[in-house]
């Protein structure tokens, strides 16, 4: 159904829709939500929202909620589930259309389920995707700007994010980041119970929980709370704010913290998310990183947990057409950081890949100019168009004890180009396609000559 009105609104002349589009976005998620009978009355529904972290709290609730025994269903970037049974997502798009949702909750519904987690992004708010979605709970990880362009600023961003907050009820629960710089624009604009998540515990519902021995290295994260130690094979600072996330609504939901713990410990990693492909002879890592801010993560954590020897980083952008703000600050990042960059194609869409690279670029050379001058060192980029390609040649230049960092695919089904069209495409498989192949180059016998 959606689709039919999707090829409607093309009939009209664009100005026309652009003036229509709010009660077009409007009307739609109203008549897929009657359609389908305003299935999220029937469920306790949580929607998690932020700049990173998502897709991650999202996995770690639906294993949690889980342990309740009353069933649990999900919509991320990555996939689909329904209690066990899954199906990749596929659709470039992490929080899919209103009649895809409504019928997703319907489901839900014929199988048991209790509850339902919801990746709720901020463009998903604009087009009112998230209306006539009863949500009981919503997640805040974090803000730091993203979507400039396609919101007109970061404010109109923010204020996106805040509105699934605002339409929360009196009787749902908010569960905030209270280490966020925006957290008191949340707590404002909830009526909701408040719970705070940081790095020293959790606080809500008249209780704390207080974070103690907590230890973030280059093997897992371990911490002790409410007399409970949680392991997890997940890394990085940021993944330690996205349990505490996770765990909060645990709590919320009077779940035993011994079995938050196991639920966490089964996670044992998010596809495309700090994922080791490789580790011998040297390290190769795929990561989504697609802001400034969680590839400055990614990057500080190789550096000072897994103490890269030399880093070679893989780098494309934020895709074409959109957020072009963010391609000098990855370059300024990426020449911060790594030993060598290989400025690779992402998701040009109907832009110029050669004129993304360059945006790229010229924030490495802006930052390069002054290391140069202080350091007298000339800072190594290739530009390689083929994403193939470019893995396999930062594979070529890695030595025993590098890393290799692939950023800004993860684990996406597919390289976007013109006109929507569609490459197939999986990083961890190129890589390990890659890897082999040189892995069989290097140890094949060298040929007898004969005269």
């Amino acid at each position: 159904m959606e689709r039919v009105l999707a090829n409607l609104k093309k009939i009209l002349p664009r100005h026309v829709f652009l003036f229509l589009q709010p009660v077009y976005h409007f009307s739609l998620a109203w008549f897929a939500a009657l359609f389908y009978g305003f299935p999220s009355r029937k469920l306790f529904v949580i929607g998690v929202t932020g700049t990173k972290g998502k897709t991650t709290v999202v996995e770690l609730l639906h294993e949690i909620l889980g342990e309740t025994g009353r069933g649990a269903a999900s919509i991320s970037s990555l996939r689909f589930k329904v209690r066990d049974k899954e199906e990749r997502n596929e659709r470039k798009m992490t929080m899919p259309g209103r009649f895809f949702v409504q019928r997703f909750l319907h489901l839900a519904i014929a199988a048991r389920c209790h509850y339902v987690i919801l990746e709720v992004t901020s463009e998903g708010i604009k087009q009112f995707r998230h209306r006539f979605i009863k949500f009981d709970a919503a997640v805040m990880t974090n803000v730091a700007p993203e979507h400039i362009e396609a919101h007109g600023s970061f404010e109109k961003y923010l204020r996106a994010k805040l509105d699934l907050f605002w339409r929360l009820s009196r009787d749902a629960l908010a569960v905030l980041n209270c280490d966020d710089l925006y957290v008191d624009r949340f707590r404002a604009a909830t009526s909701a119970h408040v719970f705070l998540y940081g790095e020293t515990g959790v606080e809500g519902g008249g209780s704390e929980w207080a974070v103690r021995s907590a230890s973030i290295t280059g093997q897992g994260i371990e911490f002790d709370i409410g007399g409970q130690t949680i392991v997890s094979s997940l890394l990085g600072r940021f993944n330690f704010y996205n349990i505490l996330a996770a765990v909060s609504v645990g709590l919320n939901q009077h779940i035993p913290i011994e079995k938050i713990a196991s639920a966490i410990e089964r996670v044992r990693g998010i596809p495309g998310r700090l994922e080791f492909v490789q580790r011998e002879p040297f390290v190769v890592i795929v990561d989504y990183a697609h802001t400034p801010d969680s590839l400055k993560n990614v990057y500080t954590f190789l550096r000072e947990q897994l103490s890269a020897r030399r880093m070679i980083c893989v780098l494309g952008a934020a895709g074409g057409g959109r957020d072009k703000w963010k391609r000098p600050e990855f370059g300024k990042i990426a020449a911060e950081f790594c030993d060598e960059v290989i400025l690779t194609d992402e998701d040009p869409y109907d832009e110029d890949p050669n004129q993304i690279l360059s945006e790229i670029e010229s924030g490495i050379s802006n930052f390069s100019a002054f290391a140069e001058a202080s350091a007298g060192r000339q800072f190594p980029i290739s530009k390689i168009l083929d994403r193939r390609e470019a893995i396999r040649a930062a594979l070529k230049l890695a030595k025993p004890g590098d890393t290799v960092i692939c950023t800004g695919k993860g684990a996406e089904s597919w390289v976007m180009g013109p006109h929507n069209t569609k490459i197939p495409w999986d990083e961890r498989r190129v890589v390990r396609e890659e890897f082999d192949k040189l892995h069989q180059y290097k140890s094949r016998p060298p040929r007898d000559h004969v005269l």
